[in-house]
């Protein structure tokens, strides 16, 4: 078992760093970067390489195979399932679920209760290929609403906007704004109004 951490580690008592997987993982290095702040319940498997600055709120698990850029945050209850990558600057709020091999580009933001899928038809002889090949990508900059639902194979395109509660079925272009189940377009990020800005244009926050 290797288990290496970066300095200035902050972790609670009740963190368990390291949990072997049932699976079989061909490498089972784990590796967390300098700054980690890790809060009660948290569960971090082997195998899986986090960056620096890496903060979880309670109850968190990050699934063996993951990897994870620098400046992530994920909050309470949310789950990272195996194989899936998180680049750089990711905000993942309460109670989302990370299905396995998602792939999650830099600046990207989760709010609470984001579900995503990669699977099309559960429990069929194929599935454990399919959750691969099936597998969502969410481009750089993407923001993603309260209970918003991904459904498989979907790629959402560079800083689109998810509305809340929406159900998301098949790709989304860049610079789109979508809401309703299914998903469908109202208009252009650059057409949203902000009445806190000097500009009347829409900027995500962290950008």
């Amino acid at each position: 078992m290797s288990i290496k951490i970066g300095k200035n580690l902050i972790k609670d008592a009740n963190v368990i760093i390291g949990k072997k997987s049932m699976r079989v993982v061909k490498n089972v290095e784990l590796k967390i970067g300098d700054n980690a702040v890790i809060n009660s319940g948290t569960v971090i498997y082997l195998g899986s390489k986090i960056g620096n600055n890496f903060k979880t709120g309670h109850n968190v698990v990050v699934r063996e195979e993951v990897s994870i850029g620098n400046n992530v945050s994920i909050w309470g209850n949310s789950t990272i399932d195996y194989g899936a990558t998180l680049e750089n600057n990711i905000k993942i709020h309460t109670s989302c679920y990370i299905a396995q091999y998602t792939y999650i580009e830099k600046d990207v933001f989760l709010a609470p209760g984001v579900i995503i899928g990669n699977d099309p038809h559960p429990n069929c002889e194929f599935s454990v290929k399919c959750i691969k090949k099936f597998a969502v990508r969410i481009k750089k900059g993407v923001q993603i609403g309260l209970n918003v639902t991904i459904l498989p194979g979907v790629t959402i395109g560079e800083n689109a906007i998810v509305g809340a509660g929406a159900v998301v079925t098949k790709d989304i272009p860049e610079d789109s704004v979508v809401v309703g189940n299914p998903a469908k377009i109202i208009k252009k990020t650059e057409d949203i109004v902000c009445p806190l800005r000097s500009k009347q244009n829409y900027r995500p926050y962290n950008k």
